[in-house]
């Protein structure tokens, strides 16, 4: 969406409405084909697994008791999640998703939805081409109905029909995009439990960043991040969510995206203005070193359900 719809990130293309959607539909059967590829040449010999690596944030109704606030908020997750999991665990976009896009298209007097269609072979081809899922998540959002009119140019942020709010008393402690919202992974987890039939899961991304050029090294609402998003994902294996490992994000400072090296999300601090770019573990380093040797949380008395 930022490469092909806004232009923020590479390659920088500004396709309004049909660009995310034609470069996820590639990416979705080339991922098929890889997959194929491997169970059929080397899978035998090496047992080896084949997932794909999907980023998420949880959608959560303004008004739990709102029935258009309740779709909204399954909307979010949809455009967001389901874009990829769907075809690969389900064969298909999901309903809503070719509900919303190809009615939007219709109104613009498009003859074709902007959301790209796959043949029966395709669905076929692609459907459970996945050993595992990868999660990165970082933060959720509450969502509610909210309508654009149809003229207007389209795009893949005024095609699902929501907006995006924020608890001003969610912690803030990095970007401004990542509020520390540690029960909506849960949700997110079941969520996908219920979806996709329990699939095997590696966490692949769960982290927070610095906000700006901070040089202290006592990141304390980084162990606390850490602390409510692993103690999270221990509440959803009891769920009987299928998690099977756990990568934080990350081990350096480094380059993120559009934000180069300003947005640092590393357990250690990278001094970039020397060119030997010394790194200084973080106060974080020490807490998650102990989280890592207790597989979970030294003190079992801070595990709440």
């Amino acid at each position: 969406e930022k490469g092909y719809e806004t232009g923020e990130h590479a390659p920088g293309l500004k396709l309004g409405g049909c660009g995310a959607y034609k470069a996820a539909h590639h990416i979705i059967k080339t991922h098929a084909k890889v997959w194929h590829s491997y169970n059929n040449t080397w899978r035998n010999e090496q047992q080896g697994m084949v997932g794909i690596s999907l980023t998420s944030g949880w959608g959560e109704p303004v008004d739990p008791q709102s029935q258009r606030d309740r779709d909204a908020a399954e909307r979010y997750i949809q455009f967001h999640l389901g874009w990829f999991a769907n075809p690969i665990y389900r064969g298909d976009y999901p309903e809503i998703m070719k509900n919303y896009v190809g009615r939007k298209s219709a109104q613009q007097g498009l003859g074709t939805s902007r959301l790209p269609t796959f043949s029966v072979q395709e669905k076929t081809y692609i459907k459970g081409t996945s050993d595992f899922l990868g999660i990165g998540h970082f933060t959720t959002r509450y969502v509610t109905q909210k309508s654009f009119p149809s003229l207007q140019a389209s795009s893949y942020h005024t095609d699902h029909d929501l907006a995006e709010l924020v608890d001003p008393n969610w912690p803030a402690p990095g970007p401004k995009w990542l509020y520390s919202v540690p029960w909506g992974f849960r949700r997110l987890l079941n969520f996908i439990k219920t979806q996709y039939g329990n699939p095997l899961i590696y966490v692949t991304e769960n982290g927070v960043a610095e906000k700006g050029q901070c040089t202290q090294l006592c990141d304390e609402w980084r162990m606390e991040y850490l602390k409510g998003y692993t103690n999270e994902i221990l509440k959803a294996l009891k769920d009987g969510v299928n998690v099977k490992g756990y990568t934080a994000w990350s081990l350096l400072d480094k380059f993120e995206w559009n934000k180069g090296f300003s947005e640092r999300f590393g357990f250690y601090h990278i001094n970039f203005k020397n060119k030997n770019k010394p790194r200084y573990p973080k106060a974080s380093v020490d807490y998650y070193k102990k989280i890592i040797s207790a597989n979970g949380f030294p003190n079992p008395r801070e595990v709440m359900s």
